[in-house]
């Protein structure tokens, strides 16, 4: 973990969470109180663009696209693999002209999520950030939204960040989402 406050301009900041850990409403609040305009992409934004067809729901076993199953597991393909690095260096490619990136992320192979996200942002000054929650807070919120599937947030809560090295972390189950955004806003240059 940084030690302090980044002295260097920030081109990238990646929030990293389970489903219903909280990044999305952190990354609204981030675009408030950050003194610059900063542009939101998502995992769930790409999920959104993806071809229907990739989209499995209640897959079992191994799937082209994206897989979910019932019990709130997930499971990807290859096809949905190399679409996720063709968009992942578009993200960059926008963050490298100027334009600041706040990424909502679930880096549900937890390190290895990183390693692809770290190729894509080569060259550019990012803020790792972890964001957690306890995995019954995140049921409670996953139960309360009723547009997720039973166990996602659970059985994320804890996977996303295995082995994942961040800057800073924030729990938004202890702190409110302005107090977890002002922490984060203090080591974006």
């Amino acid at each position: 973990m940084t030690t302090g406050p980044s002295r260097t301009r920030t081109d990238v900041v990646v929030l990293n969470g389970g489903s219903s850990s909280g990044t999305s409403t952190l990354i609204r609040q981030l675009q408030e109180i950050l003194p610059r305009p900063w542009l939101t992409f998502g995992v769930d934004s790409f999920i959104e663009a993806l071809p229907p067809s990739l989209v499995i729901p209640e897959a079992s076993g191994a799937a082209p696209g994206l897989g979910l199953a019932p019990d709130g597991s997930i499971t990807v393909g290859p096809v949905f693999r190399a679409l996720q690095n063709d968009w992942q260096e578009g993200v960059a490619a926008i963050a490298r002209t100027g334009t600041g990136v706040l990424l909502d992320e679930v880096f549900l192979g937890g390190a290895e999520g990183q390693e692809r996200w770290r190729r894509a942002l080569k060259g550019l000054t990012v803020l790792w950030v972890g964001v957690r929650c306890a995995p019954e807070t995140a049921a409670a919120r996953e139960a309360a939204r009723g547009d997720r599937i039973t166990g996602m947030a659970e059985s994320q809560a804890a996977l996303v960040h295995r082995r994942v090295v961040y800057d800073v972390e924030v729990d938004t189950g202890v702190d409110d989402p302005l107090t977890c955004a002002r922490r984060i806003a203090a080591y974006v240059g």
